[in-house]
């Protein structure tokens, strides 16, 4: 299930426009309203849709709006009904709560949605909540903090007694005609049927760097390799294999001749229906289950469909990491049949949670894409099953738009005087220093008594977290948030406060924490988590 998020907006999505029914066939959901407004009142815009629906369906919604003090307000509920077109529904709100004007503060409004299909049997729930500011809220205080410098600024000069660190920004998840992206701005509508479109690797690299970004990486489905979104029964194994090693060659070659931007290939294992998104960053191995008529296989080493956990033991014995994709609260990652089910070896090899991106789908140039996504609530699941997962956020390009169709990035940290490359670059990923940001021009980085997010240590008496955002694009921070979970718990994450710099005493045993910031503009910011084992 794949949701979209709308900047200075609420918005949520669950769904691609994929080719193939079995994969990518969903129900999609939205809500959109102003994270400011002038005047009082505001409409919220809900969106139900899905894809190559064959029978007309129920969509049943509910909407909650919450105070700042976490109890709900307001309450509106009802149906709309889908029968192969896109139906919209306004929700006006007057910006009153009973007779009084709604105080100032920020809010939070929620989704929650579902379709009934046959035996009008609930399935395909969609939940999410974003923050709205209501009035003039009190902006938090924050620690002065100097942007690091950028991988893009040669010779910058770090300001005195910052992290020593290089911030590179990237849009690790992307595809293009070695699998079923890549078509011209003025022919994308869906994905392509695999391996049919003009733009490939190459050029998906030429037009990210021409955008100002430092990392891309083109993440191609493993199982279009034989040219099909199925299994091609006269596919040559031979060739499949081929045009992987010729992606990992095109990516090698380009970052050689560029210095200063990585070009990366690699591959987003696993199909959605009953599966789940798997980007593998760094595997020279087409892994794949598929076989042609002959029972030959259309990958260099088998990997059977679904099996989650033989997956993540493969990636930690090779050495290779990954990110979940744009992961549902239920249905995906199942071991045992346990849906984001907790593994040793995941725990190792998955590195990264995909917290935000936008639609596959955009043909939008000048990074103002308004559907886009947010899975904290799922990467929140992850992180209390126990994965030390840090946030990334991209754009799942399939149009020739690679990281132009937003502003969102994944920050990735090398230490000062690193030179970028896949090893370095991996390296970070396994150190968990990444942030995610909806705005290529902020920062946000944490830290816990002086140790770098994406650390795990040992911690006697007081804990200080410090929350370190800057914006080189005159955003102010509208919101602060320190999150709080246990690994392993299966519970709930919670917010611990909502102060920049937060000193306390944990209670013993193992603890993770994030900091996530709302900009003035809607735009989010999330940090990676610190693990913190309280003695």
């Amino acid at each position: 299930m794949k949701t979209l998020f709308l900047l200075s907006t609420l918005a949520l999505c669950c769904g691609l426009v994929h080719a193939e029914p079995g994969e990518h066939q969903e129900f999609e959901a939205t809500l959109h309203a102003p994270f400011q407004s002038a005047a009082p009142q505001r409409t919220f815009n809900m969106n139900f849709d899905y894809p190559g629906l064959r029978r007309a369906q129920t969509v049943d919604w509910r909407v909650e709006l919450i105070r700042p003090g976490g109890r709900v307000a307001l309450r509106w509920r009802g149906q709309a009904r889908l029968a192969g077109e896109a139906v919209t529904v306004p929700l006006p709100w007057s910006g009153r709560l009973g007779k009084a004007s709604a105080p100032s503060g920020i809010y939070r409004v929620r989704l929650r949605a579902s379709v009934r299909g046959e035996g009008n049997q609930q399935h395909e729930q969609v939940e999410q909540d974003w923050e709205i500011a209501v009035g003039q809220p009190a902006a938090p205080s924050l620690p002065l903090f100097a942007p690091l410098p950028r991988g893009l600024e040669r010779g910058a000069v770090p300001a005195p007694e910052a992290l020593p660190y290089t911030v590179y920004l990237g849009n690790l998840h992307s595809q293009t005609g070695h699998s079923d992206g890549g078509a011209d701005i003025d022919q994308c509508k869906s994905a392509q049927p695999p391996g049919t479109a003009p733009h490939g690797p190459n050029d998906a690299f030429a037009y990210a760097r021409a955008r100002g970004l430092d990392v891309l990486v083109a993440s191609e489905h493993n199982h279009m390799y034989d040219g099909s979104a199925g299994s091609a029964p006269d596919a040559d194994p031979a060739r499949a294999r081929a045009l992987y090693r010729a992606g990992l060659a095109q990516a090698a070659a380009y970052s050689k001749a560029h210095p200063g931007f990585l070009a990366l290939y690699g591959m987003e294992w696993g199909v959605i229906g009953n599966g789940g998104h798997v980007n593998i960053f760094n595997s020279d191995e087409l892994l794949g289950w598929e076989t042609n008529a002959k029972g030959e296989l259309m990958a260099d080493t088998l990997t059977p469909r679904g099996d989650y956990a033989a997956l993540y033991t493969l990636m930690r014995e090779r050495g290779w990491v990954g990110q979940f994709n744009h992961p549902a609260t239920s249905g995906q990652f199942q071991v045992n049949g346990v849906p984001l089910a907790y593994t040793p070896d995941g725990e190792e090899a998955m590195v990264l949670c995909e917290v935000m991106n936008s639609t596959a789908f955009s043909t939008n140039v000048t990074e103002t894409e308004t559907r886009r996504s947010s899975f904290e609530g799922a990467c929140n699941r992850l992180l209390e099953a126990g994965y030390r997962v840090a946030f990334s956020s991209n754009q799942d390009n399939h149009c020739a738009n690679w990281g132009a169709a937003y502003t969102n990035r994944t920050g990735v940290l090398l230490p000062d005087g690193v030179g970028l490359s896949r090893a370095s670059f991996v390296e970070a990923l396994k150190a968990r220093r990444v942030f995610a940001t909806m705005d290529k021009e902020s920062q946000l980085v944490l830290t816990a008594n002086g140790r770098m997010m994406g650390e795990r240590f040992a911690n006697g008496g007081a804990l200080t977290l410090v929350a370190n955002f800057a914006s080189q694009g005159g955003k102010r921070a509208a919101s602060m948030a320190i999150m709080e979970g246990v690994p392993g718990r299966n519970g709930t994450v919670t917010r611990l406060s909502e102060k920049a710099v937060t000193t306390f005493t944990p209670a013993p045993g193992a603890h993770f924490y994030y900091a996530r910031v709302t900009q003035d503009d809607g735009n989010v910011l999330w940090s990676a988590p610190v693990w913190v084992m309280q003695e």
